[in-house]
């Protein structure tokens, strides 16, 4: 897996962000986002559902939960920066939250 290049990474956070009221943000090379939910319960039946999106598309997000609330790094390490997998995983967070 090859990483995007800068220009092609603008667009495609553009394009994933359109329909985010939280929008995902580019820091350090790697896509961040904070999800929050009503509570633990919640919070954790999102992370439930995206553990098994990720494991399906075998790759997995770096993210840290305490009680409602998750915070999400997304970055392909194999490539050694941001590719399409991390786009297309973010865009299914998005739709689970």
């Amino acid at each position: 897996m090859t990483p995007m290049n800068n220009n092609d990474i603008q667009t495609a956070l553009g394009q994933l962000n359109k329909s985010s009221n939280v929008p995902w943000k580019l820091v350090d090379g790697a896509l961040q986002k904070s999800f929050k939910f009503n509570d633990f319960s919640e919070a954790f039946a999102w992370m439930t559902q995206v553990a098994i999106t990720a494991e399906k598309m075998d790759h997995h997000p770096e993210w840290f939960n305490v009680y409602n609330k998750v915070d999400v790094t997304m970055v392909t390490h194999d490539a050694n920066g941001i590719t399409q997998l991390d786009f297309d995983l973010a865009a299914k967070m998005d739709s689970f939250a």
